[in-house]
């Protein structure tokens, strides 16, 4: 089975100011820690993956060290800014990520958001909290020409009618694709319906390396759900990251 893993993180706290980082994280990863997790599997053909954004203090450098650690497998980078129509795009990221779980809640209605997106050349990572996934898929109506990329199933953990709807509503959007993934166990209910709303196209096997604490049981959890299908597991990723594509 080929994998495209659509949502990895690397980092050195050496050099690196990065205040969230628990005891367990505080230590160096490579990209050759995550490519060794692959390796493990002899049924598995590992393609590369997508870097996502670390929400660092110093997003500039960020952007530098991964310009300097690039590797023919990081297939794509998510660089973070803050969206708004003088928002600054590294030139080397192939999207973008404003950590949306940290900002005041309302942000997304923001005026300043709204046009950031609307001007925003590259992919979207939207990561959120789950509370908030109801001002989420308003606010991103209001732009059904973006390129969107859901995080970690939009940290849903709990199915209401609200967050159903709000799910619905942004699987109906044309580009807007969604990550099975998270720093806890994904709960089955909530991948399912997000599998049933979104269709096999517009949804990404990410790993969330490595943040999240298990990546074996992740990983075979979302084997056993998609049986292997390489659209999740690589192909939609091309896609939604448009990589391979001139810009």
């Amino acid at each position: 089975m080929k994998v495209i893993d659509a949502h990895f993180h690397q980092w050195d706290p050496n050099v690196q100011s990065i205040p969230w980082l628990s005891d367990r994280l505080n230590r160096t990863y490579r990209f050759e820690d995550l490519r060794a997790e692959y390796d493990k599997y002899d049924d598995v053909e590992f393609l590369g993956g997508v870097y996502v954004e670390i929400d660092q203090d110093d997003p500039e450098q960020e952007d530098q060290l991964v310009y300097e650690r690039q590797r023919p497998q990081i297939l794509g980078r998510v660089l973070r800014s803050q969206l708004s129509p003088w928002m600054r795009v590294p030139v080397h990221a192939t999207g973008i990520r404003e950590p949306l779980h940290t900002a005041p809640s309302g942000r997304v209605m923001e005026q300043s958001f709204i046009e950031g997106l609307r001007s925003l050349p590259l992919p979207f990572d939207v990561t959120c909290r789950g509370e908030d996934i109801t001002d989420i898929a308003r606010a991103l109506a209001k732009v059904p020409e973006a390129q969107l990329v859901l995080d970690h199933l939009g940290n849903v953990t709990d199915l209401t009618p609200e967050s159903r709807a709000a799910l619905r509503d942004l699987a109906q959007l044309p580009s807007c694709y969604v990550k099975i993934s998270g720093d806890d166990p994904v709960q089955k209910e909530v991948v399912d319906y997000v599998a049933e709303t979104f269709g096999k196209f517009k949804v990404l096997y990410a790993s969330n390396f490595p943040v999240r604490a298990d990546f074996d049981e992740h990983f075979c959890f979302v084997r056993s759900v998609f049986k292997d299908d390489e659209d999740v597991f690589a192909f939609n990723a091309l896609r939604a990251y448009q990589i391979g594509q001139e810009r």
